[in-house]
């Protein structure tokens, strides 16, 4: 009789366990990275009343089975199901979501954890960290931004001083294209470059025709040696104290360079050296900076200027100068993450710079993991270690895990458990009307 009652008992209380599991999954319907929990059952020892017995030649009776009776359900397992959550679009660069298996790798002076919930942000201090605080882990980037080296996870940082900004880039080669028309001698153009300050000049020069197919490349319109003149963005000109040493170049009669002809001439090294000039370079609110000295073209990195895209047809003149090197100093202007976690800084001058990488940390065992709230992970005896190296990771930049939970499953498994509870509590009070009636027979 007490039997029955201590198995509706313990029914009671898996099934509240069970149910305590369920509120909690739908509770976190909406957290990002959420993996839901299932509950399973396994009945307790059942206590025997009579044993199984084999077939007897000498009572000549056959076999019988073991009679037993069960004391109740226990809780065999509380699982988490670690299947992969739809995604939320944000458009947040630093939203990652982690395709396939994996865990982001966060830490603190208390050690390291992991998460799936990629919501990221910068602190003050340009540090990449969680919610609540947590530094994200990752490789860090070289000492020129161009490669990733990789060991044991850092905190990554963004914001260091020293990459607020890439250094300029002297000018030493640009290139003219277009068309050279007879006719139309003499033709204007201007060469543009950069000093190793990053300020920007335009030198005029012109294209004078000289006969069977030759043209001179000169600082003046008369086709002869003459100074340099730059002028800044400002509009200021600066004349350099080196000439100009003018240059032919001799097209074949279809109107193009001949194969074996130099297809880029060399203006000189030093040519462009304004470091022996009077230059006046100024800040952003105009005031002279003294003691400057910006430099061109350097022996060792000769001025050159490429030709090979000139041609000399009965066509429109049309001569279009570009910068093939050379740029100014770069100002960050925005972050990017690629699919493999490697964070790159833009600069608006066109440079980009690896800052580090966002790796993911994989288990043997992910649902061995221990939860410890705010979306965090830790390591057990059953999950298996961090190596504190990591792998690449498969991420989904601007986009972020959503839970897990399917709520048609939870509410199935909220009614079924309900039922559970109930049938449970009705053995409670049936056994307890049967007690009743035990004790009545006194009377």
């Amino acid at each position: 009789m007490m039997r029955s009652m201590f198995s509706g008992v313990s029914g009671l209380r898996v099934h509240q366990t069970r149910m305590d599991v369920v509120g909690n999954n739908i509770a976190n319907v909406n957290t990002i990275g959420y993996k839901s929990q299932r509950v399973t059952f396994n009945e307790v020892f059942s206590q025997t009343l009579q044993s199984a017995s084999s077939a007897s030649d000498e009572t000549g009776r056959g076999g019988l089975n073991p009679m037993q009776v069960g004391l109740g359900v226990n809780i065999s397992s509380i699982d988490m199901l670690m299947t992969q959550g739809a995604a939320q679009r944000t458009d947040n660069p630093f939203d990652l979501m982690i395709n396939g298996e994996g865990f982001i790798v966060v830490g603190d002076a208390s050690g390291k954890y992991f998460t799936r919930a990629g919501a990221l942000r910068q602190d003050d201090e340009g540090n990449l960290i969680i919610p609540n605080g947590m530094k994200v882990m990752g490789w860090p980037a070289s000492t020129d931004g161009k490669a990733i080296n990789r060991g044991e996870v850092v905190p990554l940082k963004l914001n260091d001083p020293a990459l607020k900004s890439t250094p300029p880039e002297t000018t030493t080669q640009t290139s003219l294209s277009g068309n050279l028309n007879t006719h139309d001698t003499p033709i204007s153009t201007q060469l543009k470059m950069y000093d190793s300050l990053g300020n920007f000049y335009t030198m005029n020069a012109f294209f004078s025709y000289t006969g069977g197919g030759a043209w001179k490349l000169a600082a003046n319109t008369a086709g002869t040696d003459g100074p340099i003149i730059l002028t800044d963005t400002h509009g200021n000109t600066h004349t350099t104290t080196t000439n100009f040493t003018a240059q032919t170049i001799t097209f074949d009669a279809s109107g193009q360079l001949p194969t074996l002809a130099a297809k880029s001439f060399n203006l000189l090294p030093g040519v462009l050296d304004l470091s022996a000039a009077a230059v006046t370079v100024k800040d952003a609110k105009g005031a002279t900076i003294p003691n400057v000295k910006a430099e061109i073209g350097k022996a060792a990195t000769p001025f050159v200027v490429d030709f090979r895209a000139v041609t000399q047809y009965a066509a429109k003149t049309n001569i279009d100068p570009k910068v093939t090197n050379g740029k100014a100093a770069g100002k960050m202007s925005g972050y990017d993450v690629g699919a493999d976690g490697k964070i790159t800084a833009y600069y608006d001058n066109g440079d980009r710079r690896l800052l580090g990488q966002v790796v993911v940390a994989q288990f043997d065992n992910p649902p061995g993991l221990e939860k410890m709230g705010d979306n965090l992970y830790r390591s057990t005896a059953n999950s298996g270690d961090f190596d504190n190296i990591g792998k690449v990771g498969n991420f989904q930049a601007g986009v972020l895990e959503m839970s897990n939970v399917d709520l048609a499953k939870e509410f199935t498994e909220m009614i079924v458990t309900q039922r559970g509870f109930q049938a449970n509590s009705r053995i409670i009070s049936v056994s307890d009307e049967m007690l009743v009636e035990l004790t009545n027979l006194k009377r």
